[in-house]
């Protein structure tokens, strides 16, 4: 018996190091807005404008809706006294070298340094394949990882790709895919993985086990749809488990409006009294040298306290007393006012996790997506998601002025993502569009 399975074993053995071993890019194709083309050679978008390739390119646009059935290549230019310019109506429109391959290389040599303007790369691959093969391109050079891998469910009736995972299988994956993300993320930066209670408990304890107890940052609570139990509460959360590469990871602090938890109104800012636990020492307020209340210390240092007096955000409440550090009874007590927006915490269920009405099941809004790339990463940094799905995350992260890397291995690649992404590129006007000024399309 043990001979068999030691003559099995060296198959298996072959088999891991073909599966491991770096795969080939089959294909590539490229999409470039107009107006990064016409910055960098104007007759070269006559060229393509007149290319046979053009009547394809025209009916894929009025397929995604980014130009109407009465749409003309004439409209595209706008003439004036200083010459002929694109049309500010069509100057991002998406053209797709897989329509233009006898001007590709032209287009493409237009750019000195292709991979510095590409704003990002979508990646048709089994994620493993794509992570382990295009590794030393981008060892080190992500900021923001997002994923939203399949959840291990019962059965995958409800779903473009598998879900029903025994818990072993399901751990294996993820565990396999987690050392090579970790292999891409910079030392500032942070993952952050979505689950449901079939399998936090899983992936709570590699992502342990990957990045260390001491990098687990936050457990966030987000919406889900409502899904009855039956002799039980109706699930309606799930989970971002929130974790960094090292302790040295930028993080910055996202701001939202003041809003009741309960009837979803926005509440005025409110007065407090502006000392925190443990003691300190004093101020000068409103010109006053004041020591704080005893035991506490107050909550903003001098150079704070100025400013929130030249902003009117502070007072002296004459109607209230304290005891100061140094035994006195002070009347009038330092008040400061509330900002109208506050700190996010890992309370996220004031937005709505998954988007409504969508065709893709379990698609992630844009909102959420927003506060994940907003605290973890700044402009042009590099934003990753090897489980795409529907492509949210790379939609967001050029909404936001973030490059991105999109993975994502089933059909639905042509038939959902690209689309999505061309009309990102266009200028889609729906998730968070309207709330990012600086997104107007293009890229």
């Amino acid at each position: 018996a043990y001979k068999i399975i030691d003559f099995i074993a060296q198959f298996e053995d072959e088999l891991v190091k073909i599966w491991n071993k770096p795969k080939f890019v089959k294909n590539s194709n490229y999409v470039i807005t107009l107006d990064r083309v016409f910055e960098k050679n104007t007759d070269l978008v006559e060229k393509i404008l007149q290319n046979e390739g053009i009547k394809e390119q025209i009916k894929e646009w009025q397929e995604l809706g980014i130009v109407d059935g009465n749409f003309k290549v004439d409209d595209i230019f706008t003439s004036n006294l200083m010459g002929k310019y694109l049309s500010e109506k069509y100057q991002h429109l998406p053209i797709d070298t897989k329509y233009f391959k006898d001007l590709e290389l032209e287009i493409l040599n237009q750019f000195e340094d292709l991979d510095k303007a590409l704003d990002g790369w979508l990646i048709k691959s089994e994620n493993y394949q794509a992570l382990n093969t295009i590794l030393p391109k981008f060892k080190e050079k992500v900021q923001t990882i997002y994923i939203d891998p399949p959840f291990n469910l019962d059965s995958s009736d409800q779903f473009l790709y598998r879900t029903n995972y025994k818990d072993a299988n399901w751990a294996t994956l993820l565990e396999n895919r987690l050392k090579l993300a970790k292999e891409w993320l910079n030392e500032k930066g942070s993952i952050f993985v979505r689950c449901d209670y079939n399998g936090n408990w899983i992936v709570r304890c590699l992502m342990d086990s990957e990045f260390g107890k001491d990098n687990f940052r936050n457990e966030i609570v987000v919406n889900r749809f409502k899904k009855p139990a039956p002799k039980a509460l109706a699930v309606t959360t799930e989970s971002f488990l929130f974790y960094s590469k090292t302790s040295s990871l930028f993080f910055n602090s996202v701001k939202r409006p003041r809003v009741c938890t309960f009837c979803k109104q926005p509440i005025a800012p409110r007065w407090h009294p502006m000392s925190s636990s443990g003691e300190g020492g004093p101020a000068y307020i409103f010109g006053k040298l004041l020591y704080p209340p005893r035991g506490r210390h107050w909550t903003y240092n001098q150079e704070a306290i100025l400013k929130l007096e030249k902003e009117g955000r502070i007072r002296i409440n004459e109607e209230l007393a304290y005891i100061d550090t140094q035994g006195r009874r002070i009347k009038g007590l330092p008040e400061y006012l509330e900002t109208e927006e506050q700190d996010i915490d890992s309370n996220w269920t004031d937005i709505t996790g998954y988007k409504f009405g969508s065709e893709f099941e379990t698609e992630n809004s844009e909102e959420v997506i927003k506060r994940v790339i907003e605290s973890t990463s700044n402009e042009d940094d590099l934003v990753m998601d090897f489980f795409l799905g529907s492509g949210t995350t790379t939609a967001a992260a050029h909404k936001l002025g973030r490059k991105w890397i999109g993975v994502e291995m089933g059909e639905h690649f042509y038939s959902v993502v690209l689309p999505r992404m061309k009309k990102v590129l266009a200028y889609d006007k729906s998730g968070i569009s309207k709330e990012v000024k600086e997104y107007q399309g293009g890229g």
